[in-house]
């Protein structure tokens, strides 16, 4: 596959399709409400690359750790883990890990203090050809109460 930087220095592949992900907030220690955001990816962005999406989606500043992992639950200690410290986060594509087991769904956990855990699955919208002029990836739209990092100390 031939690649190409974008616009944001990143890497885009042609000929990749573009998916549509739903990121849903499973927990949160600030959360105030539900909160669910909607993405158009390549689907050869790495690990890394969705992290960043998911850190401007909410507006965090990204100031602390950050993994992925494979798991029934959001709580479930039987977990494939993507983190820095094996590159995985680097080097995983989306399309090296979807479509993932029946069982199974993509957990986005941030912060270990304030436990920032989101949900990512892929939407039922067929991949598409990337459209001209488009930068990928681009959030398409939110719902519910957008996440505080950290709220105000009273």
């Amino acid at each position: 596959m031939k690649r190409t930087s974008n616009k944001s220095g990143k890497a885009a592949s042609q000929g990749a399709t573009v998916w549509t992900l739903n990121i849903k907030l499973v927990f949160g220690i600030y959360a105030n409400g539900p909160w669910a955001a909607t993405i158009e990816i390549d689907s050869s962005a790495t690990l890394e690359d969705l992290h960043l999406v998911i850190q401007r989606a909410v507006q965090f500043s990204d100031d602390h750790m950050y993994m992925f992992y494979v798991a029934r639950t959001h709580r479930s200690r039987d977990r494939t883990a993507f983190e820095d410290e094996d590159g995985s986060l680097y080097e995983t594509t989306l399309a090296e890990l979807f479509p993932l087991p029946d069982d199974r769904k993509l957990f986005y956990w941030f912060d270990f203090g304030d436990d920032w855990i989101f949900s990512i699955g892929r939407t039922r919208t067929a991949p598409q050809i990337p459209g001209k002029g488009k930068k990928y990836p681009r959030l398409i739209g939110t719902r519910g109460n957008t996440p505080v990092q950290y709220p105000p100390c009273d």
